[in-house]
Protein backbone atom coordinates (compact mmCIF):
# COMPACT_ATOMS: atom_id res chain seq x y z
CA UNK A 1 0.00 0.00 0.00
CA UNK A 2 1.43 3.45 -0.90
CA UNK A 3 2.06 6.28 0.83
CA UNK A 4 -0.97 8.47 -0.13
CA UNK A 5 -3.57 5.11 0.17
CA UNK A 6 -2.26 5.07 3.85
CA UNK A 7 -2.95 8.65 4.65
CA UNK A 8 -6.33 8.69 2.81
CA UNK A 9 -6.91 5.22 4.89
CA UNK A 10 -5.84 7.14 8.38
CA UNK A 11 -7.80 10.34 7.69
CA UNK A 12 -10.95 7.82 6.61
CA UNK A 13 -10.60 6.42 9.74
CA UNK A 14 -10.25 9.40 11.58
CA UNK A 15 -13.68 10.99 10.34
CA UNK A 16 -15.11 7.79 10.73
CA UNK A 17 -13.83 8.13 14.56
CA UNK A 18 -15.08 11.69 14.95
CA UNK A 19 -18.63 11.04 13.55
CA UNK A 20 -18.85 7.72 15.81
CA UNK A 21 -17.85 10.02 19.01
CA UNK A 22 -19.92 12.94 18.01
CA UNK A 23 -23.04 10.33 17.63
CA UNK A 24 -22.74 8.55 20.73
CA UNK A 25 -22.06 11.71 22.54
CA UNK A 26 -25.40 12.74 21.31
CA UNK A 27 -27.37 12.59 24.08
CA UNK A 28 -25.54 14.31 26.55
CA UNK A 29 -25.26 17.16 24.15
CA UNK A 30 -29.18 17.17 24.14
CA UNK A 31 -29.51 17.02 27.39
CA UNK A 32 -27.09 19.69 28.37
CA UNK A 33 -28.78 22.18 25.26
CA UNK A 34 -31.82 21.59 27.12
CA UNK A 35 -30.34 22.31 30.43
CA UNK A 36 -29.04 25.59 28.84
CA UNK A 37 -32.38 26.78 26.87
CA UNK A 38 -34.12 26.16 29.96
CA UNK A 39 -31.26 27.82 32.36
CA UNK A 40 -31.51 31.02 29.67
CA UNK A 41 -34.93 31.23 29.44
CA UNK A 42 -35.14 30.91 25.72
CA UNK A 43 -38.23 28.37 25.72
CA UNK A 44 -38.87 28.86 21.85
CA UNK A 45 -35.45 27.36 20.92
CA UNK A 46 -36.39 24.08 22.70
CA UNK A 47 -37.43 22.96 19.28
CA UNK A 48 -33.88 22.18 18.68
CA UNK A 49 -33.24 19.41 21.51
CA UNK A 50 -36.97 18.26 22.06
CA UNK A 51 -39.18 16.52 18.96
CA UNK A 52 -42.68 17.96 20.55
CA UNK A 53 -44.47 15.58 18.07
CA UNK A 54 -43.23 12.28 18.99
CA UNK A 55 -43.16 13.42 22.43
CA UNK A 56 -46.53 14.27 22.28
CA UNK A 57 -47.40 10.72 20.95
CA UNK A 58 -45.54 9.59 23.46
CA UNK A 59 -47.93 11.10 26.75
CA UNK A 60 -50.72 11.08 25.16
CA UNK A 61 -51.85 7.75 25.68
CA UNK A 62 -50.50 7.62 29.66
CA UNK A 63 -52.70 10.55 30.33
CA UNK A 64 -55.62 9.17 28.42
CA UNK A 65 -55.06 5.72 30.36
CA UNK A 66 -54.65 7.69 33.70
CA UNK A 67 -57.86 9.74 33.33
CA UNK A 68 -59.59 6.58 32.33
CA UNK A 69 -58.49 4.54 35.07
CA UNK A 70 -59.31 7.73 37.89
CA UNK A 71 -63.25 8.28 36.15
CA UNK A 72 -63.41 4.34 36.43
CA UNK A 73 -62.69 4.13 39.58
CA UNK A 74 -65.24 6.82 40.76
CA UNK A 75 -68.13 5.74 38.55
CA UNK A 76 -67.39 2.33 39.59
CA UNK A 77 -68.87 -0.49 38.07
CA UNK A 78 -72.11 0.86 36.59
CA UNK A 79 -69.37 3.21 34.12
CA UNK A 80 -69.18 2.14 30.57
CA UNK A 81 -65.34 1.81 29.61
CA UNK A 82 -66.80 3.48 25.55
CA UNK A 83 -68.59 6.49 27.65
CA UNK A 84 -65.17 7.71 29.40
CA UNK A 85 -62.85 6.85 26.53
CA UNK A 86 -65.23 9.83 24.20
CA UNK A 87 -64.78 12.13 27.10
CA UNK A 88 -61.28 11.25 28.28
CA UNK A 89 -59.87 12.70 24.82
CA UNK A 90 -61.78 15.94 25.56
CA UNK A 91 -60.05 15.87 29.36
CA UNK A 92 -56.57 15.01 27.92
CA UNK A 93 -55.41 17.20 25.56
CA UNK A 94 -55.59 20.34 27.48
CA UNK A 95 -53.02 18.03 30.05
CA UNK A 96 -50.96 16.78 27.10
CA UNK A 97 -50.64 20.80 25.49
CA UNK A 98 -49.64 22.09 29.08
CA UNK A 99 -47.36 18.59 29.34
CA UNK A 100 -45.95 18.96 25.91
CA UNK A 101 -44.99 22.54 25.05
CA UNK A 102 -41.52 24.51 25.36
CA UNK A 103 -42.78 25.50 28.98
CA UNK A 104 -44.31 22.93 30.35
CA UNK A 105 -40.68 21.27 29.19
CA UNK A 106 -39.10 24.13 30.49
CA UNK A 107 -41.55 23.96 33.93
CA UNK A 108 -40.48 20.12 34.03
CA UNK A 109 -36.74 20.25 33.82
CA UNK A 110 -36.70 23.55 36.64
CA UNK A 111 -37.61 20.69 39.30
CA UNK A 112 -39.13 22.43 42.05
CA UNK A 113 -40.50 24.95 39.66
CA UNK A 114 -44.12 23.15 39.66
CA UNK A 115 -44.35 22.42 42.99
CA UNK A 116 -43.81 26.34 43.78
CA UNK A 117 -46.32 27.32 41.24
CA UNK A 118 -48.87 24.96 42.44
CA UNK A 119 -48.55 26.14 46.11
CA UNK A 120 -47.92 29.87 45.45
CA UNK A 121 -44.46 29.59 46.02
CA UNK A 122 -44.41 28.63 49.80
CA UNK A 123 -44.56 24.86 49.46
CA UNK A 124 -43.26 22.88 52.38
CA UNK A 125 -39.89 21.75 51.62
CA UNK A 126 -39.75 23.68 48.49
CA UNK A 127 -36.17 24.77 47.68
CA UNK A 128 -35.98 28.69 46.46
CA UNK A 129 -33.32 27.64 43.52
CA UNK A 130 -34.55 25.90 40.78
CA UNK A 131 -33.00 22.68 40.46
CA UNK A 132 -31.96 20.24 37.37
CA UNK A 133 -33.90 16.60 37.29
CA UNK A 134 -31.67 15.33 34.87
CA UNK A 135 -28.17 16.15 36.65
CA UNK A 136 -28.57 13.08 38.14
CA UNK A 137 -30.27 10.67 35.91
CA UNK A 138 -29.29 7.13 35.54
CA UNK A 139 -28.30 6.62 31.51
CA UNK A 140 -28.69 4.09 29.29
CA UNK A 141 -28.17 2.90 25.98
CA UNK A 142 -31.55 0.70 25.08
CA UNK A 143 -30.19 0.89 21.47
CA UNK A 144 -28.16 2.49 19.08
CA UNK A 145 -30.81 4.85 18.24
CA UNK A 146 -32.91 4.90 21.38
CA UNK A 147 -30.75 6.48 24.97
CA UNK A 148 -32.76 6.68 28.42
CA UNK A 149 -32.41 9.44 31.28
CA UNK A 150 -33.89 7.66 34.28
CA UNK A 151 -34.80 10.33 37.12
CA UNK A 152 -36.84 9.46 40.60
CA UNK A 153 -39.73 11.61 41.33
CA UNK A 154 -40.91 13.31 44.46
CA UNK A 155 -42.32 9.92 45.79
CA UNK A 156 -39.48 7.97 44.32
CA UNK A 157 -41.12 6.57 41.40
CA UNK A 158 -39.30 6.90 37.97
CA UNK A 159 -39.58 9.02 34.92
CA UNK A 160 -38.06 8.20 31.83
CA UNK A 161 -36.82 10.61 29.51
CA UNK A 162 -36.36 8.97 26.10
CA UNK A 163 -33.88 10.85 23.70
CA UNK A 164 -33.55 9.35 20.07
CA UNK A 165 -31.54 9.55 17.14
CA UNK A 166 -32.52 10.99 13.69
CA UNK A 167 -29.59 10.96 11.68
CA UNK A 168 -26.81 12.30 13.47
CA UNK A 169 -28.40 14.37 15.72
CA UNK A 170 -30.19 13.61 18.98
CA UNK A 171 -33.96 14.76 20.49
CA UNK A 172 -35.83 14.06 23.72
CA UNK A 173 -39.12 12.11 22.31
CA UNK A 174 -40.69 10.14 24.61
CA UNK A 175 -41.43 10.36 28.33
CA UNK A 176 -42.36 7.33 30.24
CA UNK A 177 -44.76 8.97 33.59
CA UNK A 178 -44.57 6.49 36.72
CA UNK A 179 -47.77 4.93 37.28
Amino acid sequence: MGRKAKWTLAGTCAVLLALLAFVAAGPYLAMNGIRNVVASGEYGELWRFVDFEQLRDSVRPQVQDRIVRGLMERLGPGGTAQAVGGVTSVIAEPAIDAIVSPTGIALLMHGTALARKVSGGHGAGVDAAPQDPLRNARTRWVSPSLFTATVLNAEGKPVVFEFRRSGISWKLAGLRLPD
